[in-house]
């Protein structure tokens, strides 16, 4: 069955799958933290009508600037997306027809769009036997004669963290190889700024970094991305941009989320939490569970269990887990799961104890 490859649309799911959709959903297979935007967006809403009307900057300004001053870089090392997968076109068509490695399981929006501009794709398989682990000869042995490598960090879908020092390790690989790094961050937020390359960013021009604003601050809706690496690079991929790529308000409003730490300290702290609370469940109950310091994590029935009727049912009920049929080497045997708020993981631990229980 050809199942939606991303989470976040039940209803597209629900007709996939031929089921009646409940009244009610439990959405756990998006990674947008349930707590909702910084407050100031709803506080400055109608003082933003008047961005509508005068055509945005064409460089994402003030929100370039803004990312810029946050990471401590100049604003040339910075370009703005209309989300972190924008930029992975860009990406791609930087890669046309060249060889690009993918570590597997992966976002599959990197496939994708190196598959829509004739990339040769080289895969590095993780697997679960050494709990997802990338090697660096992996990457060194991939990087040769390959014009780039895509490193999710924390990796998506298991939220496994890559140290600074491995990092390293794979960019100068890359680097002896005479291969381009790119380096997703999206998740980066949950697990802390120092396990970020951005401040070393300066004597690894080979490395370019993509960074997303939705998980963090919950604007999924608003499309914002950007990415940092080389003045050089970043000026060659916005030649395939739209000329207003990133909207007035998303702009304005990406300024103003990096002024947030109080809110970015709480909702990582009820991250942690809520991920905790559910790895000792399912660990409790004979599930494996994925080494994650993201906001979610994945795991697997014990092994007698059906994975397939476990999806069905919980589908029946109302809750919504990201299936991993489209993630190569996890194949619909294992499921990931946001997290959400402590009311939200209490029905979900409810309704898979029940489930197993019964099955």
């Amino acid at each position: 069955m050809n199942l939606p490859d991303h989470g976040a649309n039940p209803q597209r799911l629900y007709k996939k799958m031929g089921m009646e959709r409940p009244q009610r959903i439990l959405d756990f297979s998006e990674n947008v933290h349930p707590f909702g935007p910084p407050a100031f967006i709803g506080e400055s809403w109608q003082s933003m009508q008047k961005l509508i009307r005068s055509y945005p900057d064409p460089d994402g300004e003030p929100f370039r600037s803004a990312a810029a001053n946050y990471h401590e870089v100049e604003p040339e090392r910075v370009i703005a997306g209309n989300g972190a997968a924008e930029i992975f076109t860009w990406l791609a068509r930087r890669y046309r027809g060249k060889k690009v490695v993918l570590i597997e399981p992966a976002f599959s929006e990197y496939r994708k769009t190196l598959e829509a501009e004739g990339a040769e794709i080289k895969a590095i398989q993780l697997t679960a036997a050494n709990g997802w682990c990338l090697e660096i000869e992996q990457v060194a042995q991939a990087a040769k004669e390959s014009a780039a490598v895509y490193i999710c960090n924390p990796h998506n879908p298991t939220g496994r963290l890559l140290t600074r020092s491995e990092l390293l390790e794979m960019a100068d690989a890359c680097a002896k190889a005479g291969c381009e790094l790119v380096l997703d961050e999206a998740f980066i937020d949950f697990a802390g700024e120092e396990f970020s390359l951005i401040p070393l960013q300066k004597s690894l021009p080979h490395v370019i970094i993509v960074r997303s604003m939705t998980k963090m601050y919950a604007i999924p809706g608003l499309r914002l991305g950007y990415a940092l690496g080389k003045p050089g690079i970043l000026d060659e991929l916005k030649q395939g941009a739209a000329h207003w790529n990133v909207n007035a308000i998303s702009a304005h409003i990406g300024a103003g989320c990096f002024k947030e730490q109080s809110y970015r300290d709480q909702v990582v702290k009820e991250a942690v939490a809520e991920r905790s609370k559910m790895v000792r469940f399912l660990n409790g109950n004979g599930c494996q569970t994925t080494d994650s310091s993201a906001n979610f994590l994945a795991f697997r029935l014990p092994p007698e269990k059906d994975a397939d009727c476990f999806f069905d049912k919980l589908l029946a009920k109302g809750i919504v887990l990201r299936h991993t049929k489209s993630f190569r080497g996890m194949d619909g045997e294992w499921f990931r799961i946001g997290m959400k708020s402590a009311d939200q993981m209490e029905e979900l631990r409810g309704a898979i104890a029940q489930w197993l229980q019964d099955n």
